[in-house]
Order: C-alpha cells, then sequence, then structure tokens
C-alpha cells in the first residue's frame, strides 16, 4: 500500500525468534509490534522510547533466560544423574535390609537358644549397619536436591533482578512519554491514520509491560515457594541426622547387649538356659536397673519409672511401655540432647543462637521466666551439625520428652489442669505426662496407632524417611512390656 513500510523487517525478526522463546511470544509481539510502528513515527523522542523498550527488554526475555538456563543446564544434569545412582543405592539396600528383617523373624519363631540369641543380634547389627549406610544415602540425597534448589533459585532471583533493573529504565522513559498529550500526538502527525496508530503502540507497549509485571510478580511467588522449600530441606537434613545418631546408639547397645550376654552365660547353653528359667531374680534385676534420663536432677530406676509411665497412662490412656520407649528414644538422640546453654558453654551454644528466633526464643523466655529460671544456664538440646561444623536446623528442646518452647507452651495448660501447678518441662512427672498427651492426641492410645504417634513426635509427621523412629520406638515398647510382665509376675 502506498504510503507504508513494508512489513518484511516484522516477518524477518519472527523467522530468527528462538526456540526457547517460543512460550514468551505474546510479549514479543507487542514489543515488536510496537517497534514497527516506530518506523513511522516523527516525533524523535517517541522513537527513541520505542527502540529503547525492543533494546532494553527484548534482550533479556530473548538471550536472558537463555544465559541462564545455559549456565545451570550442565549442573543440574549432573544433580539428576549422582540422584538416580543414589537410588540405585537406596532400592538395593532397602532389599538386604528387608531380607534381614525376614531372617530375624524367623529366627524369633525358633526355640530360645543361645545359638539362636546371639545369631539374633548379629543380624540385627547387620540391619543395623545397613540402616545407617542408608540414612547416609539419603542424606546424601538430600544434599544433592539442596544443591539443585539452590541453584534454580539462584538462577530465578538473578532473572527478577534482571528484568526490574531493565524495566526500571522502560517505566523511566515511559513517564518522560506520558508527558505529551495526546493534542501534541496529534500535531506532530502526518494524518489521523498516523495518530491513531502511535496512540494504539503505546498502548500496546504498556499493555505489555503490564502482563510482564505480572509474570514478574509470579516469578516472586515462585521464589518465595523455593526459599520455603529449601528450608523445608533443611529441616529435614537436621532429622536425618538426628536418625543417623540414634541408629549409632541403637548398634553400639546391640553389641554391648550381645558381649553382656557372653559374658554372663560364659558362651555355655545350659548357663543361657538356666538364666532364662531365674525369673525372680530377673524381675528384681529389672526393677533396680536405672532408667536413663536427660535434663534431670537425679535419675529413676526402671521400676520408679514405671510407677509414673503408669500414673501418666491413668490419665491418658497411653500404655506405660509405649511411654518409657519413647522417653528412651529421645535420650538415645545423641550427645546433642540436652548439652546447650549451660553453665560455661560458649556463646554458640547460647539459646539466642541455637533457637528458632522467630518460633521457639519469646516461648522460651516465657516459660524459664514463670519457673524462676535463669534462661542463660538452662540446659536444653544442641541443633544438629555438618561435618564441617555448620549448623543443621535449630536445638532448644527442653527436659526428658525434649519438647520445643513453642510446642510446650500447647501442652502446659493441660498439664497444669491435672496437676494443680505450674507445668515444668524439666519436672520428670510433667515430661512423663506432656509425653504421654502428646500420643494420645496423635492416636497411641492403641497397638495399632502407637507407630504412627511416634513418628508424629518425631517431626510432625509419618514421613517415612525416618520410619526407624518409630520402628524403633514399637520394638522398644515390646521390650519394656515383657520387662513389665516379668516385675508384674
Amino acid at each position: 500500500m502506498v504510503g507504508q513500510r513494508p512489513l518484511k523487517p516484522f516477518i524477518l525478526v519472527r523467522i530468527q525468534v528462538p526456540e526457547h522463546v517460543k512460550q514468551k511470544w505474546s510479549f514479543l509481539t507487542i514489543f515488536l509490534f510496537s517497534g514497527i510502528k516506530c518506523y513511522n513515527d516523527v516525533m524523535n523522542r517517541k522513537k527513541v522510547i520505542f527502540w529503547l523498550i525492543l533494546v532494553l527488554v527484548l534482550p533479556c526475555f530473548l538471550f536472558g533466560s537463555k544465559t541462564f538456563a545455559d549456565t545451570s543446564a550442565d549442573q543440574l544434569q549432573a544433580i539428576d544423574s549422582q540422584r538416580a545412582a543414589l537410588e540405585k543405592q537406596l532400592a538395593d539396600i532397602e532389599k538386604q535390609i528387608s531380607q534381614y528383617e525376614k531372617d530375624l523373624t524367623k529366627i524369633g519363631s525358633q526355640k530360645k537358644t543361645l545359638a539362636n540369641k546371639i545369631k539374633q543380634l548379629q543380624i540385627k547389627q547387620a540391619q543395623l549397619t545397613l540402616q545407617i549406610k542408608d540414612t547416609n544415602l539419603r542424606l546424601a540425597d538430600l544434599t544433592i536436591q539442596l544443591l539443585q534448589n539452590q541453584a534454580e533459585t539462584d538462577i530465578n532471583a538473578r532473572q527478577i533482578d534482571l528484568l526490574r533493573n531493565q524495566l526500571g529504565e522502560v517505566v523511566r522513559q515511559m513517564w518522560k512519554l506520558s508527558r505529551y498529550s495526546s493534542f501534541d500526538i496529534l500535531v506532530s502527525s502526518g494524518n489521523l491514520s498516523d495518530f491513531y496508530d502511535r496512540v494504539h503502540a503505546f498502548k500496546a507497549v504498556s499493555g505489555g509491560l503490564g502482563q510482564i509485571m505480572q509474570t514478574l510478580s509470579l516469578k516472586e511467588k515462585k521464589l518465595q515457594d523455593e526459599r520455603a522449600a529449601y528450608e523445608d530441606k533443611k529441616e529435614a537434613q537436621a532429622q536425618l541426622l538426628n536418625i543417623i545418631s540414634l541408629q549409632k546408639s541403637q548398634l553400639s547397645l546391640n553389641l554391648n547387649d550381645q558381649n553382656d550376654l557372653l559374658a554372663k552365660t560364659k558362651g555355655k547353653e545350659a548357663n543361657y538356659q538356666t538364666m532364662l528359667k531365674t525369673s525372680k531374680e530377673q524381675a528384681a534385676e529389672i526393677k533396680s536397673r536405672i532408667y536413663t534420663l536427660i535434663s534431670v536432677s537425679e535419675q529413676i530406676t526402671f521400676g520408679q519409672a514405671v510407677d509414673i509411665a503408669t500414673w501418666a497412662s491413668k490419665q491418658t490412656g497411653v500404655r506405660p511401655a509405649m511411654l518409657l520407649a519413647i522417653l528412651t528414644q529421645e535420650s538415645n538422640l545423641g550427645k546433642n540432647v540436652g548439652t546447650c546453654n549451660r553453665v560455661g558453654d560458649p556463646p554458640s551454644k547460647s539459646w539466642k543462637v541455637i533457637m528458632k528466633p522467630e518460633r521457639d526464643q519469646q516461648p522460651f523466655l516465657q516459660i524459664t521466666g514463670e519457673l524462676g529460671r535463669d534462661p542463660n544456664i538452662t540446659p536444653v538440646s544442641c541443633p544438629m551439625h555438618d561435618k564441617k561444623g555448620k549448623q543443621i536446623g535449630w536445638g532448644g528442646a527442653m527436659g526428658p520428652a525434649q519438647f520445643i518452647p513453642s510446642t510446650w507452651m500447647g501442652y502446659r495448660n493441660k498439664i497444669s489442669a491435672v496437676t494443680g501447678k505450674a507445668a515444668d518441662p524439666w519436672d520428670i512427672r510433667d515430661a512423663f505426662l506432656a509425653a504421654s498427651i502428646k500420643l494420645a492426641a496423635d492416636g497411641g492410645t492403641t497397638k495399632k496407632g502407637e507407630w504412627a504417634a511416634a513418628m508424629k513426635y518425631f517431626s510432625g509427621s509419618t514421613n517415612l524417611a525416618y520410619r526407624f523412629y518409630g520402628d524403633n520406638v514399637v520394638a522398644t515398647a515390646e521390650k519394656y512390656q515383657d520387662d513389665i510382665d516379668k516385675m508384674n509376675q
């Protein structure tokens, strides 16, 4: 058509658009269309602003995302490869662990002999060794996921920064352009058609910018989600480290049981059979056995622990053996339990450092204040640390039941309603009662519900990655039930 530029340049640009930006075509079309309209614009400032938009914004879409994607592609591919290898190892180990479980069930149904008992302990040792390896692999997999999450977060954050910078310049230039009235544009136009073309082009660019701002908002939401996911993975990392600590503790106890059994029987079957028959001596030994609790002024015997657990059981319906198993598990989580915020500890172990600020610090001050305790020297649990000594997750769990301050706040009134006094997480009876109330609320009043209740006690969920905790609590509860039955014979 006479007097109008051909659209050939526009067609050529479209042909040259890279594959990776096709998803952004709605934005590109608007900007390219606006740019072509500038060819007919006789207002130099208007021509400048539209080409600024093309020069400043389009590179961000055409090349920015691709650059970031190219930079991260090899890294993410390597991460995927590592994860695939780990998942294969995990699958193989889980098959072996399952086979050991079948072997333990089989030997448990056989005659009670010294040889079978030793074999049972050895199979359990092999199983625990594999479980430690399994958890370490899960930890390695989680570490890889953290790297992937961090890489994706960094890429997204850089894209957002680039878009903000580019769009900031465009907005400033458009503000300058907005000072021109429709009358100014009409006067400078050669004809009415040019006027409508320029107005339409300006509106098109404005609409395109609005869409990009919406995209920016979505990207920022995604970035927030990625950062939240990263924090969740860090918390899971701390939980897995706790599981490893617990597994190692159980392996050590198993080896001690084997050595103790061999020492008592001197490796002779007759001595073992005699030991099984002396129920009265067993009952006395069981009752006087020290029941280890952390963060208490004095230790108690197993018989005394059973009495307190029985009292708590009457309040909630959770069987004493289950309650004792949970508190045993919490005491066996390792050296980190109750070893922070003590007299003489360095500042790095202070409650101000190890507790999650927005969640637990204020409740901790309130709890210690109401009990007349000095918050600066009241022992709490330490957080886990990686091999380089970097803190992972948060500490601050209190007393034998290991409630974090924010969780304790939700139970203290229920405890006080039973005891008639201020709830104290470092008091043995209050700790037993608190644990019992929580287990009951999570369905731990029946054998069928004990495993899930134990899992929720540990992590607030039944995530199978932490199933060792629940499995071990249930197994320990059965051992304690057997001890309690022998005491009551």
